[in-house]
């Protein structure tokens, strides 16, 4: 058997799934996958049946959460460009893992509160960007260029069918334990993530000269070098927009479904599941989509169908059939945003340089975890105001922005993958390479759109 670190392990027409350290990076970020999906599970029935969280509530959560990575998201892709990206997700697998273990021990001491649930909602989402930063940009080092939508798609499958199996864990786990121990198999998926992450043997780019930098200069580096590509500017920018409409609906649907529709826990989580499996199905289904359809118009049409989606939900009332649909709903809406999704990320991963791959990953999370703390208090607002279902509405009406931002781009004309640059910049000038020229748009091309995996309702968000 060949090495990991073989080139033979990354070679074009050899299976990912012989690539050691590629199976070790899968196994850990799919671990902590299917332990989001049983927090996403357990954390709302708690929050909401619970501790009785009304939408104001509800909404400062989510954007305690959220508000980290839009401070930090910047400062962690300039860390994980010049240091350790192993070292980085593990540290911040360790402190996910204890800060989420806090929850169920207060509950045992009957001194579980809202403040609580923000504080750890805070710590987690600064340990997440930290992780995610250079969990992204870790993938074009292990894996040759040829090989990344491929790896994406493989990915995004494997970590729908790692939320499926979480959102039904998480559902079984809150039934039979409570909702606040159910939260114990999301620590134990922070553990399994950084025992897979400190076995990974292949050497990382890193950059020596990276200490005669400093970091606010790298990161104005990035932000630059993502500016002067067209391709990393729109799909930035059509990330940006949809994460602030998925977020204003992903922080009142659980609300919505929980308490205005009386959906039960177990529903709530074989809804979620659904959505994961629509997710399999995308992912899966992307790289023969931009095959044949090409790749702008593929997300240009899966952006289009995002808003069809949402239809169900805002009809709905409490009945079985309802639910039904808002499940069907949310497989085909996740199935659009992991096709469009793993396409989007490998465009921006091809062209993209070596030495930039972090930075240029976190510029997108800035902007995007930038939105959603926003989102979030705007939905609280609006939610109080003017009542859960017509705030569901405006958001859904958001859902149009990225769709016309794509549409005016010359990316939705897109039929080919780019090709990969063939080396670093130099890092005094991040932009010495130029871009590849996209096709022109085609008459005749079919619409298509973009999106990112996410087991929470309403959508996947976009990173």
């Amino acid at each position: 058997m060949s090495s990991p670190c073989d080139p033979i392990s990354s070679a074009g027409g050899t299976s990912l799934w012989r690539h050691q350290d590629f199976r070790r990076y899968l196994t850990g970020q799919a671990a902590s996958v299917a332990g989001s999906s049983i927090s996403a599970m357990a954390l709302p029935v708690l929050a909401v049946l619970e501790l009785d969280a009304s939408p104001a509530q509800v909404a400062w959560i989510t954007f305690m959460g959220q508000l980290p990575p839009a401070l930090l998201a910047l400062y962690a892709g300039a860390l994980a460009d010049r240091r350790s990206k192993r070292k980085q997700m593990i540290t911040g697998d360790l402190v996910s893992a204890a800060a989420l273990a806090s929850v169920p021990t207060a509950a045992a001491l009957d001194r579980l509160s809202l403040t609580q649930l923000m504080v750890v909602a805070a710590v987690q989402g600064a340990a997440g960007v930290l992780h995610d930063a250079a969990a992204i940009s870790l993938l074009p080092s292990l894996v040759d260029r040829s090989l990344i939508q491929r790896s994406n798609s493989r990915i995004g499958a494997v970590f729908a069918v790692a939320a499926t199996a979480g959102s039904n864990l998480g559902a079984g786990l809150t039934a039979l334990l409570g909702p606040a121990r159910a939260l114990l198999g999301d620590v134990g998926s922070y553990l399994v993530s950084a025992w897979c992450t400190a076995r990974i043997q292949t050497r990382e780019t890193t950059r020596a000269q990276a200490g005669s930098h400093r970091v606010h200069t790298e990161i104005g580096e990035g932000l630059r070098y993502v500016h002067r590509d067209h391709r990393l500017r729109t799909l930035t920018l059509v990330n940006a927009t949809t994460s602030f409409a998925l977020a204003l609906l992903n922080t009142l649907w659980a609300l919505y479904l929980l308490k205005s529709l009386s959906m039960s826990p177990t529903a709530f989580g074989v809804v979620l599941g659904l959505g994961a499996l629509g997710a399999a199905a995308g992912a899966l289904a992307a790289p023969a989509l931009t095959r044949r359809y090409g790749a702008g118009p593929m997300m240009l049409v899966a952006l289009a169908l995002t808003p069809l989606t949402q239809i169900p939900l805002l009809l709905a009332s409490p009945a079985l059939t309802w639910q039904i649909g808002i499940g069907a709903a949310l497989f085909l809406q996740l199935a659009c945003a992991a096709a469009a999704g793993t396409t989007q990320r490998s465009i921006r991963q091809v062209v993209t340089a070596d030495d930039m791959q972090a930075r240029m990953q976190a510029v997108s999370t800035w902007l995007t975890s930038g939105a959603r703390p926003v989102a979030a208090l705007v939905a609280g607002g609006l939610g109080t105001r003017i009542g859960v279902r017509p705030t569901l509405i405006v958001g859904t009406c958001l859902l149009l922005v990225p769709l016309v931002v794509l549409y005016r781009s010359p990316l939705r004309g897109l039929r080919q993958m780019p090709g990969a640059q063939p080396a670093p910049s130099h890092p005094g000038d991040p932009l010495v390479q130029p871009p590849v020229p996209s096709p022109s748009p085609s008459p005749g091309a079919a619409p298509a759109d973009d999106g990112q995996r996410n087991p929470a309702v309403g959508g996947g968000g976009t990173a």
